[in-house]
C-alpha cells in the first residue's frame, strides 16, 4: 500500500523549512520512493532571530524555551500547509518532522548526554490534521547512540548494491558523511563544520547570513597558518561514531583559532574556512577508501566549497558529484530522509543503524502524535528492505 509522506527539515543554518512530498510503498524487499514534489520556505524572520538567540553559548530560560517550542511547532504546522498547497499535493498521510535543534549535548569521550529538538508535533497535527511522527533522535540516543546522523539508513538503502566503496556527504552547517561498502558495515559521522564557521564570519563582519554562491570564499586564498590551526581541531581526529554541532563549532570556536593565526581580510578567511572542511572531508573520505561522493545541502551552492572539495578530493583519488544524479534534489535530501524514517516508524522499522549511531542496536524511532481522527496504524512490517530505488516525478 502506498502511503505519502510529508517530510519537514530544518537544519543547523536555520535557513528555513524544507519540505518535501513522496509516495512510498514497499515491493518485495524494495522501497520505492516516488519524487512527488519538495520546496523550501523561509522561517519568520522574527522567529528565526529569536531560535539563533537560544544557541550556545548564548544564555536563555525554560520560559523561552517553552514559548519556542509552541511557536515553532505551529509555525512548523502552518508552513507545512502551505507547502502543501504549493505544491497541489492534497491530503498527505502522514507528516514526518525532524523539528528544530538548539542543542545537542555531547559530553566528555563523545558521550551524547541528551539532545533537543523542538517544534511541538501536537501544533502540526492540528493544522495538517494527519499522523505526525516527530523526535526521531532521542531514542537512539537513550540506546547509547549519538542520534546522528540519521539520514544513513536513506544512504545505506540508496547505496546498496552499487558495488563500490561509495559515500553521501550533506553539506548544511555540519558536514555529514555515509561511507557504504561492499563487505563493511555502513559507517556515518559529522566530518565537522561545513557552512557554520563560513556563516558565522560573515554575519559577524558584515552582518549577512550567508556567503552567496561562495563568491567571496571563492576568490579569496587559503591561508596556510590559520588551515594548520583548523586542521588541528582534536574532534576531527576521532573516530566514528561521532557527532557535533554549532555547539563546538560557533563564533568563540572561531575566535580561538584566530587569536592563534589572525587572518584579516574577509575574503581570505572564508577561503580558509571553506578549504579546512573540505581537507576534513577528503581525510574521512580516504580514511574508509570511498571512489565516488554524492554531496547534498546548502554548501554544494557555496563555489569556494566546491572547488575546494574537488581539490581535495583529486588528492585521495574520489570523485564528486551531486545526490540530483541519483535522483534525489540535493536541496532536499533530508527532508526525504525524514519522510522515509517516518514511514519506517509509521511501519514498525527501525530507522537507525547501530554501525553508524554506535547505539547497543537497531530502533524504532520517534514518537507518533495522532492527527484529527482515530488513529489506525498499520500492522508492522516483517523485515526491513534491503534496497531504495527513486523514482522521478511524472
Amino acid at each position: 500500500m502506498t502511503v505519502q509522506v510529508l517530510g519537514l527539515m530544518s537544519g543547523t543554518s536555520v535557513d528555513g523549512v524544507d519540505a518535501a512530498v513522496t509516495d512510498l510503498v514497499l515491493d518485495g524487499d524494495i522501497i520505492r520512493m516516488g519524487v512527488v514534489g519538495h520546496t523550501t520556505l523561509p522561517w519568520p524572520e522574527s522567529l528565526r532571530d529569536r531560535i539563533l538567540a537560544v544557541l550556545v553559548p548564548a544564555r536563555t530560560s525554560v520560559a523561552e524555551i517553552c514559548r519556542l517550542d509552541h511557536d515553532v511547532g505551529v509555525a512548523f504546522g502552518e508552513l507545512a500547509t502551505i507547502a502543501l498547497a504549493r505544491l497541489d499535493a492534497g491530503m498527505v498521510d502522514l507528516v514526518a518532522s525532524h523539528g528544530q535543534t538548539i542543542h545537542h549535548d555531547v559530553g566528555p569521550g563523545g558521550a551524547v548526554r541528551g539532545t533537543l529538538q523542538i517544534g511541538q508535533p501536537a501544533e502540526i497535527a492540528e493544522r495538517v490534521g494527519v499522523p505526525v511522527v516527530a523526535d526521531f533522535r532521542v531514542r537512539d540516543v537513550a540506546a547509547g547512540g549519538q542520534g546522528a546522523p540519521l539520514v544513513s539508513v536513506l544512504d545505506q538503502l540508496l547505496l546498496s548494491g552499487s558495488g563500490e566503496p561509495a559515500g553521501l556527504l550533506n553539506l548544511g552547517g555540519i558536514a555529514n558523511l555515509t561511507a557504504v561498502r561492499p563487505g563493511h558495515p555502513t559507517v556515518a559521522f559529522d566530518c565537522g563544520p561545513a557552512n557554520a564557521l563560513l556563516d558565522a564570519a560573515l554575519a559577524r563582519a558584515t552582518g549577512e547570513r550567508y556567503d552567496a554562491g561562495g563568491a567571496r570564499a571563492a576568490r579569496g586564498t587559503a591561508d596556510q597558518a590559520l588551515l594548520d590551526v583548523l586542521l588541528d581541531d582534536p574532534y576531527l581526529a576521532e573516530p566514528p561514531p561521532k557527532s557535533t554541532g554549532k555547539e563546538r563549532y560557533n563564533g568563540e570556536f572561531l575566535d580561538s583559532a584566530l587569536r592563534r593565526a589572525p587572518v584579516p581580510d574577509l575574503d581570505d578567511l572564508l577561503a580558509t574556512l571553506a578549504e579546512a572542511a573540505a581537507a576534513a572531508v577528503a581525510a574521512d573520505v580516504r580514511r574508509f577508501g570511498l571512489t565516488r561522493v554524492w554531496a547534498s545541502g546548502g554548501g554544494v551552492h557555496n563555489a569556494g566549497l566546491m572547488a575546494a572539495l574537488n581539490r581535495q578530493f583529486e588528492v585521495v583519488g574520489a570523485t564528486l558529484a551531486t545526490t540530483d544524479s541519483l535522483g534525489i534534489p540535493s536541496d532536499h535530501k533530508e527532508a526525504y530522509a525524514f519522510a522515509l524514517l517516518g514511514w519506517l516508524t509509521w511501519h514498525g522499522l527501525p530507522g537507525s543503524l547501530a554501525s553508524c549511531t554506535g547505539a547497543s542496536g537497531q530502533r524504532i524511532l520517534g514518537t507518533i502524535v495522532p492527527g484529527s481522527g482515530p488513529l489506525r496504524i498499520p500492522e508492522p512490517e516483517p523485515m526491513m528492505p534491503s534496497r531504495l530505488v527513486v523514482e522521478p516525478q511524472s
